[in-house]
């Protein structure tokens, strides 16, 4: 669909939409710069230029990470656009790609060199180096799956189905690596169901698995540079959303890190900020000036009057979506106040109200539209703050008000991470702001701090930094 501007309110819908921004003509059309000025220092030109350094020697590795609705996937476009001139970039998501709560590190591996050779056989126009690697090396991909002969026997199974249907050459070892990945494509996609024997074998395999991407991506990136003058730069996103276990991100970051480090390619991949922050980083196969940190884009300073340049990002990116008219007066402030500068959540208090308003057959948006979304959306904040039998160690609801009632305040050491910190930076109701790394409590959660009576009024009675 052609990226538009909502001119009424039934056009909402079209152009509010909390997914990244990654088809070009919808990157051109929405993209707006202003935020990342607010923010400080610019993590898209740090990491360009080491791309740009590593390109034909080092690879370049980096994390990079941010709260969850920050605009990181979007920004990691901004990325490729930069850099479009040297590397062409291979990006997949945790999230639709592999199987979150059972996925393995061998199953990012896995993925990578399906996805590398797919990418690296297609048309030049469509990024790829239009050639295929040798079939020696489509050979040994085979051979490393031999003792599996069930996966083999599945792959098989499928063949002629898609062969009628793909136009594959049958008995290649091209036809048989296409027809084993959509195998192995399927079975990383629901890693539940997989044997515990093939989970053991393949762990015990690693190494040998590592070394065997390594090959293939030093054929397929040479293939890529003989026919584009480009090398492959793999991006792999969604690591740091919610519902995916931290035990499961540890595992490929911190007691598999060495897969990443030895793979000879550059990478990018998207972290938890909890994560980032935690004393685990010592073993990252990144060093930290590796580590970036996108922060929150702010509505409130530190003393909690009102962040004029943050608002001022946050109505330039939402006026080239829509037209602030639809807007009744006052109303396009409160909502990007209650999104705490998050674009996910400032979004999602658009077009909640937008869609409300169509219904009612109104114009505009007005107060009562946009109550029901702040309160909704409080809700949801306010069910976070609970405690959660998936969260390790166990924080409770009082650790959470006492340690945001010191950030609030401002009070030293407020910011040292520790368990508590990291449940908040997960759950949204810390947020943290530009390169002095100060952080914030989000305005719902002021609201809510003042509701059960955490907060203590300024001597005229006020309590600012909220949304009521």
């Amino acid at each position: 669909m052609q990226p538009i501007r909502a001119e009424t309110l039934e056009d909402v819908y079209k152009s509010i939409s909390p997914k990244p921004l990654i088809d070009p003509e919808e990157f051109r059309a929405y993209y707006r710069g202003q935020i990342n000025r607010v923010r400080g220092n610019d993590k898209v030109d740090l990491m360009a230029l080491g791309l740009r350094r590593a390109f034909g020697g080092l690879h370049y590795k980096a994390l990079l990470a941010g709260h969850s609705g920050v605009g990181k996937s979007t920004e990691l476009t901004r990325l490729t656009r930069h850099v479009d001139d040297k590397f062409s970039p291979l990006r997949f998501s945790v999230i639709s790609e592999l199987d979150p709560t059972s996925s393995q590190p061998f199953d990012v591996l896995l993925l990578m060199m399906i996805d590398i050779l797919k990418k690296t056989a297609a048309p030049r126009e469509q990024g790829g180096a239009g050639r295929q690697p040798s079939e020696d090396r489509l050979k040994e991909v085979w051979d490393w799956f031999a003792s599996e002969t069930s996966t083999l026997k599945k792959a098989t199974s499928i063949g002629g189905e898609l062969s009628a249907t793909a136009g594959i050459e049958e008995g290649s070892w091209w036809s048989k690596l296409l027809l084993l990945s959509v195998r192995i494509r399927g079975e990383i996609r629901y890693a539940s169901v997989r044997s515990k024997e093939i989970t053991a074998y393949r762990l015990m395999r690693i190494s040998d698995l590592t070394d065997l991407a390594n090959r293939l991506l030093d054929d397929c990136n040479a293939l890529l540079k003989q026919e584009t003058g480009k090398e492959w730069l793999i991006i792999g996103e969604d690591f740091d959303r919610m519902g995916i276990p931290l035990e499961c991100v540890q595992g490929l970051f911190v007691t598999f890190s060495s897969i990443l480090k030895s793979l000879r390619t550059h990478s990018i991949f998207v972290i938890p900020i909890a994560l980032a922050y935690s004393p685990n980083v010592e073993q990252f196969h990144v060093n930290k000036e590796s580590i970036h940190c996108l922060p929150d884009t702010p509505v409130y300073d530190k003393d909690h009057t009102p962040h004029r340049d943050g608002r001022k990002a946050l109505r330039v990116l939402l006026d080239a979506r829509m037209s602030l008219d639809l807007f009744v007066r006052g109303q396009l402030e409160r909502v990007i106040v209650a999104s705490g500068g998050n674009i996910r959540d400032l979004f999602s208090l658009v077009s909640k109200p937008a869609d409300l308003a169509v219904i009612e057959k109104d114009d505009r948006i007005r107060t009562w539209h946009v109550n029901s979304a702040i309160t909704e959306l409080r809700t949801d904040y306010e069910r976070r703050l609970g405690e959660s039998p998936f969260e390790i160690p166990a924080v409770t609801y009082q650790q959470k008000a006492e340690r945001l009632v010191r950030v609030y305040n401002q009070e030293p050491a407020a910011d040292v991470p520790d368990s508590v910190l990291y449940s908040l930076l997960r759950s949204r109701a810390v947020q943290e702001f530009n390169c002095a790394r100060w952080f914030g409590v989000h305005p719902l959660i002021v609201d809510i701090l003042k509701m059960h009576g955490h907060l203590e009024p300024n001597p005229d009675g006020t309590i600012p930094g909220g949304t009521i």
